[in-house]
């Protein structure tokens, strides 16, 4: 891939920092010409300098449904691939995909390779309008992934299923990659804190990632009188309609139901003073990276049998799956744990031997690679 020139596409920058800067260093690596291009929202466009990326602001919003701001961000993609030129352009994440593919296909770009992480609220929903959203967005991933030259990447079966059955995707030209890996380094088994056992979910603070649950999980857990501390880590998503306000964050806290840590840059360390990780989400996840990191660290989860969720968590073998939105069979599931070390520490185990041999990041990025590779030669 030396001299190769790659633009990678992404929602928002801090989604590339936490889960496809890796893949660029890798691109890099083998010496790749690496553009990486985003929305701007939380400031890590710096970071991502700093290591040596170019990158490019985009004015895309994840929230806006406005046809004039739509069309511009469409617009604006076609005239920085026409710009960049690249070999071959990646992108990430539902506008991203979708809109960069028109522009792809409007600039004669030749290789395209698009990432779904998880279905997103889009499809979850079922109300009248959302039918209708719905309908729309099927239409246009149905053209946007359509062609010889357009290779689609999932992260679990469930979702190639549903894009194959519904043939928005055809199937000998999409692949499931699980999740984006986890850095076996950098999250690594750690020993249990003796101190008061902590009870973690750390996620975008949205409803559908199961925070309420979580909280009413931790009420439940409480009149048990086990000692034990709730922590949520995250901070709200301005960007998704279902964000869980920071009033609301904030009052938990001062009630003392859970603690609210806000927004942490130091994870390794945040889940090494975790007893339990939880992520009781119904959101249509890929494969939920706190999961991943949770495993590698070495610590007992507690997850919903959902899509995604499943890929990381097999039910008493590598954690407890619990039904989504039952905040009575968390608190059980959440209970067992505390009061049972020897099935903790069992489970927590068999959790880092699954991402050694699964989702190594390494072997993730090997596998994406492979793909570019198939897609370059085709043509």
């Amino acid at each position: 891939m030396n001299g190769l020139k790659v633009l990678l596409v992404v929602n928002a920058e801090w989604y590339f920092w936490s889960h496809r800067l890796a893949l660029a260093q890798a691109l890099q690596a083998v010496g790749a010409d690496v553009t990486v291009a985003a929305a701007v929202e939380r400031g890590y466009d710096k970071a991502i300098r700093s290591v040596g990326l170019r990158f490019v602001p985009l004015s895309l919003r994840r929230r806006s449904t406005s046809l004039r701001m739509e069309s511009a961000s469409l617009l604006e993609l076609q005239h920085l691939y026409r710009q960049i030129a690249p070999d071959l352009v990646h992108h990430f994440t539902i506008k991203p995909v979708i809109y960069g593919s028109f522009a792809a296909r409007m600039a004669q770009i030749h290789h395209v390779v698009n990432t779904i992480p998880g279905l997103g609220s889009t499809f979850r929903t079922n109300t009248w309008k959302q039918r209708l959203v719905r309908s729309g967005v099927s239409a246009a991933y149905r053209l946007a992934l359509a062609g010889d030259h357009v290779r689609v990447i999932f992260q679990n079966p469930q979702d190639r299923d549903y894009f194959v059955e519904h043939r928005l995707v055809v199937e000998n030209r999409s692949t499931v990659i699980r999740g984006s890996g986890v850095d076996l380094t950098t999250f690594h088994p750690a020993p249990e804190s003796s101190d008061l056992p902590v009870v973690l979910l750390a996620s975008r603070l949205l409803w559908d990632k199961g925070v309420q649950e979580f909280v009413d999980a931790a009420h439940l857990v409480y009149q048990t009188r086990v000692p034990c501390r709730f922590v949520l880590v995250g901070i709200p998503d301005d960007e998704n309609p279902n964000s869980v306000p920071e009033t609301v964050l904030r009052r938990w806290h001062a009630e003392g139901v859970v603690e609210w840590w806000g927004l942490r840059n130091d994870m390794p360390t945040v889940l090494q003073q975790a007893t339990v990780v939880t992520l009781p989400s119904y959101y249509p996840e890929g494969v939920p990276k706190i999961l991943l990191e949770a495993a590698a660290t070495q610590r007992a989860i507690v997850t919903t049998d959902t899509p995604g969720c499943r890929e990381v968590v097999q039910h008493g073998r590598t954690g407890l799956l619990v039904p989504p939105r039952s905040a009575k069979a968390l608190a059980a599931a959440i209970l067992t744990l505390l009061e049972d070390a020897a099935l903790r520490h069992q489970l927590a185990a068999a959790a880092r031997v699954c991402v050694e041999e699964q989702f190594e990041e390494k072997l993730v990025i090997g596998q994406t690679l492979a793909v570019y590779h198939a897609l370059l030669q085709s043509h």
